[in-house]
C-alpha cells in the first residue's frame, strides 16, 4: 500500500504544471482513505501451565503501564511457580461465564511496587471474551495478580457516571487471549474447595491450584 501511494505521489510531482494534477491528488486521497488502519502494537506472551499453554497479546501501545508491568514479571520469572488459584462463575450471559485468577498472591518475595491505574475508558482495552485484567484492591494497588475473562464482562470496565468511585475507574484490562481459550475453560471447570477462601472469596478457590510453569515472550518467527 505504501509503495502504491509513493508511486502515485511520484506521478503527481512529475506532471507538468498544465497537467490535471487535481485528479491525481484526489486519487492519492482515496488510496489513503481506503488503506487499512494500523493495528495497535502488541507483544505476544505464552503462559505455560500444567494444563496447557495460553498465548496472550499484551496491549503495549494502548495500555503501556499495565502491559509493561506484566512483561517485567514475566522477564524476571516472577510468575514461574505461581498458580491459578481462583475461579469465579456467574450464571448470566453465555455459559460458562466468569473468570480465572492467578499470579503472585501478594508474595513479598515476588511482587513489585504497585502500578498506576489505566482505566478502560482511556485505553480502549475492554473486558471482552479472553481479556486479561489486573486484580487489585483499590485503583493503583495492582501488582502481580491477574484474571482472564471467559466471556464479556463489561461490568468490570470503567463507568465514569457510576456513583461508586471504585466502579467509576473499573479494572485495568491490558491484553487478550489469542490461543488457548480451551485451557482457560479447563482451569475454570476444575473442582473448587467450598471451604477454602475468606469472606466473599469463600467457595471460589480451586481445590488443586493449577501451576504456572513459565511465562515468557513469544519470539517472532524469522522472516515474518
Amino acid at each position: 500500500m505504501l509503495k502504491r501511494i509513493a508511486f502515485i505521489a511520484s506521478i503527481a510531482f512529475a506532471l507538468p504544471v498544465h497537467a490535471q494534477a487535481p485528479e491525481v491528488t484526489e486519487t492519492v486521497v482515496q488510496v489513503i482513505e481506503q488503506a487499512e488502519p494500523t493495528e495497535p502494537e502488541t507483544t505476544l506472551v505464552v503462559i505455560e501451565t500444567t494444563m496447557g499453554e495460553i498465548t496472550v497479546a499484551l496491549e503495549t501501545e494502548r495500555a503501556p503501564i499495565t502491559a509493561a508491568n506484566f512483561l517485567r514479571y514475566a522477564d524476571e520469572d516472577r510468575f514461574d511457580g505461581t498458580v491459578f488459584y481462583r475461579v469465579l462463575s456467574v450464571d448470566w450471559g453465555d455459559q460458562p461465564n466468569g473468570f480465572i485468577q492467578g499470579g503472585t498472591q501478594n508474595n513479598p518475595d515476588r511482587i513489585l511496587d504497585p502500578i498506576a491505574h489505566e482505566p478502560t475508558n482511556e485505553t480502549g482495552v475492554t473486558h471482552t471474551r479472553g481479556a486479561l485484567s489486573m486484580a487489585r484492591f483499590g485503583p493503583g494497588t495492582a501488582t502481580g495478580d491477574f484474571s482472564i475473562m471467559l466471556q464479556d464482562q463489561h461490568g468490570q470496565d470503567a463507568d465514569p457516571d457510576n456513583e461508586d468511585p471504585d466502579r467509576q475507574l473499573g479494572y485495568a484490562a491490558f491484553g487478550y487471549v489469542v490461543d488457548g481459550m480451551e485451557v482457560v475453560h479447563a482451569i475454570h471447570a476444575a473442582p473448587i474447595d467450598p471451604e477454602l477462601g475468606e469472606g466473599w472469596l469463600k467457595g471460589q478457590m480451586l481445590a488443586n491450584p493449577v501451576t504456572i510453569l513459565d511465562v515468557r515472550r513469544l519470539k517472532p518467527v524469522e522472516g515474518k
